[in-house]
């Protein structure tokens, strides 16, 4: 007979429970807020930019679009060393209400005809603190829903985080839906989007709330007090140069996603409205049901990722990525249908990368700099290939050269494929003894020091807890 699990293994499991409902709600509303700039882009460079050239506004629209994201690497940096060293449930505070303050201050700015340049002033200022607080939410949220998951079920749990970006876009999504429908064009381009800004900023308030009451994980609290020592030990440190090639793998393996997520997910609508025409409110709606699609797809990868491992889905990723995504993006014209099954298929590829991606990255780093090398190195490669990519994918296609943009997809996505390659299997190791996330003998650690066939750790323990996998047994590197 199965023995009932006794009351404090409930309790812990129910403490879980609730920090991963704290951290996915959290994640719902940054990326409600977020999304909002990306859904709303053409309402807002006719409030806040000249509004003599519409396709000159939008762009200058998206370019505030990206300049948020070249805050992220930065907001990454300080938010992640925070997380290290005073723990990651203050961060996850710290950048809810940074990313909702933003909100507001946006439903809130006059427009171009009222005080000038100084509307595009304030709004770049406005996204310049939403990159900052986004870089640092982002890995961070990544690092605590992966350190408090089962080690088993690490992928499952891992997908939660982008469930919850797609449920946030979804609301976004559904609030420019609401307001094309109920408010006409004109009631959304008057009003209607500065409701959805306020709405979002409320909603801060209830995360602000669940997050407060939300657990911090157990390997920070161990790593910065080993049990039956009064004082925490001195911590180990990564070497820069091992720390910087774990950084570049990351890009690698996040760089074609990264970019995939900002042009199916948030840009897709944005793009069919205004490149070809298509009806606002059919295109709210379309794009709405594949992100539905993807929601189920991300579950289903997740949980496969605990099954097959890591690498063979980030390799699929990047084949199925190069094989689709531009004869996807020819399907799209003025018809509602092209946009829903383009949007739905290249959200799937996506989601094959995207699901188990925060648990594969936290799988990469030690505890002691997980969440500054976690939220720095994706914030890097958010803020290269994903911020860029609805500005480049616009200018592209305003030129008449729409093919260039894809090419360059596909490179990107061909960078999975070779991080795949590179990168040994993570799948179920022990996030308190990781290893040289690199296949082959060496192992590097803390001190500089080389060990061989998995033995040492980064994180200066005893080595990983897993059985030695067949790239562990090799001698010399492939």
């Amino acid at each position: 007979m199965s023995e009932s699990p006794s009351p404090s293994s409930v309790v812990a499991r129910q403490g879980q429970l609730s920090s991963l409902r704290a951290a996915v709600a959290g994640n719902v509303l940054e990326w409600f807020d977020w999304t909002l700039y990306s859904i709303f882009s053409t309402y807002i460079a006719a409030h806040f930019f000249d509004k003599s050239n519409p396709s000159s506004a939008l762009l200058s629209t998206l370019a505030v679009f990206a300049v948020g994201f070249l805050a992220r690497p930065l907001g990454g940096l300080v938010f992640g060393r925070l997380a290290d060293r005073r723990g990651r449930k203050v961060v996850l505070v710290v950048t809810i209400t940074i990313m909702s303050v933003s909100s507001l201050v946006i439903a809130l700015i006059p427009g171009y005809d009222q005080i000038g340049v100084w509307a595009s002033v304030v709004l770049l200022l406005a996204r310049l603190a939403q990159g900052l607080a986004h870089g640092g939410e982002s890995g961070v949220s990544y690092t605590y829903v992966s350190e408090i998951a089962p080690p088993k079920r690490r992928g499952l749990w891992s997908s939660s985080v982008f469930f919850a970006v797609t449920l946030g876009v979804m609301l976004a999504t559904s609030l420019g839906w609401f307001c094309t429908t109920f408010f006409g064009d004109d009631g959304t381009q008057d009003y209607g989007w500065r409701g959805a800004f306020i709405f979002g900023a409320l909603l801060g308030v209830l995360v602000l709330w669940l997050r407060r009451t939300a657990e911090e994980t157990s390997h920070f609290n161990e790593n910065e007090k080993p049990a039956g020592k009064e004082k925490p030990a001195a911590k180990p440190t990564l070497p820069r140069s091992q720390a910087v090639r774990i950084g570049l793998l990351v890009i690698l393996l996040a760089c074609g996603h990264n970019c995939a997520y900002y042009v199916w997910a948030t840009f897709a609508s944005s793009f069919a409205i205004s490149q070809r025409d298509m009806d606002p409110q059919s295109a709210f709606t379309a794009s709405l049901l594949a992100q539905a699609v993807a929601l189920g797809m991300l579950v289903l990868w997740g949980n496969l990722s605990d099954r097959v491992g890591r690498r063979p889905m980030i390799i699929a990723m990047g084949i199925a990525a190069i094989a689709l995504y531009y004869p996807l993006s020819l399907l799209i014209s003025d018809a509602p249908w092209t946009l829903f099954v383009a949007q739905a298929v290249g959200m799937s590829v996506w989601a094959m990368g995207a699901a188990m991606y925060p648990a594969f990255i936290s799988e990469l780093f030690p505890t002691h700099t997980r969440a500054a090398g976690v939220a720095v190195a994706t914030s890097v490669s958010v803020a290269l290939f994903g911020g860029t990519a609805p500005y480049l994918m616009t200018w592209f296609d305003d030129h008449g050269v729409a093919w260039v943009f894809w090419i360059w997809v596909g490179l990107l996505s061909s960078l999975a494929i070779v991080g795949g390659l590179i990168v040994r299997e993570t799948r179920g190791i022990d996030l308190g003894s990781v290893t040289s996330p690199f296949r082959g003998r060496t192992q590097v650690g803390p001190n500089g020091t080389v060990s061989v066939h998995g033995t040492g750790s980064v994180n200066g323990g005893p080595g990983t807890d897993r059985a030695p996998s067949p790239d562990d047994r090799e001698t010399t590197p492939r």
